[in-house]
């Protein structure tokens, strides 16, 4: 026998590095719109009802949660030296359950019941009743824990800031610090995804395109720029959320800082507003037909990762489509007219783009002996179509530049027209070669990133500027 107290554990933050509320929060969300609703006539009846009714609606993968593996360690220690061990939290007690029977640590579960809310004041005085001949040490993470800490012989802590910390230690309990997660910006520098600005330079082709580089039109556009590229942030970020199930199965999405628990969920939620508002801000500064542009672009695509994303053919189009509005947007800050030609090209050009990034991931899925895309509406068999999807609409971008060549509008900017045929040539290899790399699986999940990062790409576009400088200067 050993005279340790019983080690409870607290969940969201501690054990797991995230928070149950959130993810089945977000979980709900991506099946249903309908539970929003839901979730709110919940709320009514208080947040332990809240909380049920998204265990119920937004049921996740325990098995791929984002455990500490520090404190897992901490509690098998613990129960090795004589030690018992529980898991109380705040969060359903069903999904609390369901971690005991996949962790299989701890020998005591509980949790919220639809009706308490295993938390704080009401977490303390359950344990103070429940434990108060054997004592107990709490390990938590949160100022909610104080009431709790405040009861225990023990407090451990997980991953607090500096502040709390010393609010620990004037308890007069003995007190434990645990550090398992380095503090860091750089997990929320790759959730907002910066290397995906670079889709947003194409809110500069209206000015370049109509030749129009006075400071003001430059000044729009970048401002422009500045706006669609936080808004499509905040649009990453919330994607993410939606995603978290399916990203948690892909061998390298896994990684990403909400799946793998690098970021609380929490923390990308106010994330989403905080940059979703930024960008509109910036934008209403410019003229409000920018503003209504980039509103129309995040509802596109709030809706793409709600829906549309797993909607076969709408998906790509949707994706080609997003791309054109970033075109768009330029023209609407700049109050330049958008050339049918320049719209015509960015349709097919993006929608080749937008099916090689599918047929990346059939190719990935059906390297894994998958037989559809995770969170997709295709299977691996439309992979041939998928990729004559992707070179034809290619090629007819090409065809389209070839058209606008020949076009009176032509000789009336560029001095030296025979020199764009040179984008056309460039073109037609640099797709070609875009889909075959995709049909031998050596194609990121983002062709525009891949593209930013491949040497030869980088050729192509420099010819390409050059055939465009030549045509206009020479």
């Amino acid at each position: 026998m050993t005279d340790k107290p019983v080690l409870v554990v607290d969940l969201d933050g501690t054990l797991l590095r995230s928070d149950i509320l959130f993810e089945t929060f977000w979980s709900a969300i991506g099946r249903s719109r309908m539970n929003m609703v839901r979730g709110a006539r919940a709320l009514l009846h208080g947040k332990a009802a809240l909380k049920r009714i998204l265990a119920e609606e937004g049921p996740i993968d325990v098995a791929t949660l984002p455990y500490d593996a520090q404190v897992v360690a901490y509690v098998e220690k613990w129960r090795a030296e004589g030690g018992k061990a529980a898991l109380v939290t705040a969060s359903d007690e069903n999904i609390a359950q369901s971690i005991q029977d996949h962790l299989g640590v701890f020998d005591e579960v509980y949790g919220s019941d639809g009706m308490r809310n295993l938390k704080g004041p009401n977490k303390a005085a359950f344990l103070t009743e429940h434990y108060s001949k054997e004592g107990f040490a709490y390990m938590g993470d949160a100022a909610a824990d104080i009431p709790v800490w405040s009861k225990a012989s023990k407090a451990i802590t997980v991953n607090v800031s500096a502040a709390l910390s010393r609010q620990v230690n004037d308890l007069g309990q003995e007190v434990e610090h645990l550090e398992t997660v380095p503090s860091s910006i750089r997990p929320y520098l790759k959730a907002i995804r910066p290397h995906q600005w670079l889709k947003n330079i194409l809110v500069f082709l209206p000015m370049l395109t109509a030749h129009q580089y006075d400071f003001q039109t430059f000044f729009y556009s970048l401002l422009a720029f500045i706006a669609f590229s936080v808004v499509a942030s905040s649009a990453y970020v919330f994607n993410d959320l939606l995603d978290l199930a399916a990203d948690r199965a892909h061998p390298r999405k896994c990684e990403r800082p909400f799946a793998s628990g690098a970021i609380p969920i929490a923390h990308g939620t106010w994330m989403g507003i905080g940059l979703l508002l930024t960008g509109l801000i910036i934008a209403s500064l410019v003229n409000g037909l920018l503003l209504l542009v980039l509103v129309g672009y995040y509802i596109i695509t709030m809706a793409y990762s709600l829906d549309l994303k797993r909607r076969t053919i709408v998906d790509i189009c949707t994706l080609a489509g997003l791309y054109t509005l970033r075109i768009a947007a330029g023209g609407a800050a700049t109050s330049l007219v958008l050339s049918v030609w320049l719209l015509a090209f960015s349709i097919f050009f993006f929608l080749a783009l937008a099916a090689v990034k599918r047929q990346a991931e059939l190719v990935d899925s059906a390297k894994r002996g998958k037989l559809e895309a995770s969170g997709r509406g295709y299977i691996v068999d439309d992979l041939p179509l998928i990729s004559q999807v992707a070179i034809s609409a290619g090629y007819v971008s090409v065809l389209v530049m070839a058209l606008y060549v020949n076009s009176p509008t032509v000789i009336q900017l560029y001095s030296y027209p025979v020199a764009l045929w040179g984008v056309c040539l460039i073109l037609l290899y640099w797709i070609t070669r875009i889909v075959m790399i995709t049909h031998r699986g050596h194609m990121d999940d983002d062709p525009v990133v891949f593209a930013a990062k491949d040497r030869i790409s980088q050729i192509c576009f420099l010819v390409i500027l050059a055939c465009a400088l030549g045509g206009a200067l020479l």
